[in-house]
């Protein structure tokens, strides 16, 4: 994992094969990731490397996050639920994202054309560090699939621990369980998932 922030823009994050050639994805959106970087380092954000990519604080806060995807390059608001989002142009980061909101962008001009916005939205995440504000997360709003309800009220060890997870880890496990239609496949997952559960490590967790 690249944990220097020049180097990502010129070699990539280092999380996967393609790093340090054409093929990776931040040298595609080079100079879509250069052009938020400059206006987010103008908004006075301080620039660190976190989870291998640029991560912009406040305060010690994490506030954005600039990076490439396959498909686009973004700027990642970690609190963009709690933003007016006025000209609505935010989406989620997944379908069962609470917090985090994204700007995606695939061409240079766009971005020049919208960096008005994008600052003020910057400035207004810093705000909402500012004044101290918490997203409230729903407690596992999905529900918990049958087989996993089962496997705890058979192991009061696991029970215990998936308990003790953070709400965003016990999600994280309950939307893998229930993605798949058919119950043996379900129950597959589940069991594979049981040691990392019982180490209180997350679903994305190495």
């Amino acid at each position: 994992m690249n944990t220097n922030v020049d180097k990502y823009f010129v070699d990539g994050c280092g999380r996967c094969s393609f790093y340090e050639t054409p093929q990776c994805k931040v040298r595609h959106w080079s100079r879509e990731l250069v052009e938020l970087r400059r206006i987010v380092l103008d908004c006075g954000l301080t620039e660190e490397s976190k989870w291998g990519v640029p991560c912009y604080t406040y305060g010690g806060k994490n506030v954005a996050i600039v990076s490439a995807f396959k498909e686009f390059s973004c700027i990642s608001f970690f609190k963009g639920s709690l933003l007016e989002d006025t000209e609505g142009i935010l989406v989620r980061q997944g379908e069962n994202s609470q917090a985090a909101r994204l700007l995606k962008f695939t061409m240079v001009k766009d971005i020049i054309a919208l960096e008005s916005s994008i600052r003020a939205y910057i400035f207004e995440a810093i705000e909402v560090e500012k004044e101290g504000l918490e997203v409230k997360f729903e407690k596992n709003p999905e529900p918990v699939p049958e087989e996993f309800e089962q496997a705890m009220q058979n192991n009061r060890e696991l029970k215990e621990a998936f308990e003790a997870l953070t709400p965003g880890r016990q999600r994280g496990y309950i939307i893998h369980f229930s993605q798949p239609k058919q119950a043996k496949t379900r129950e597959s997952r589940i069991e594979k998932c049981i040691p990392k559960i019982l180490e209180g490590k997350g679903f994305h967790d190495r």
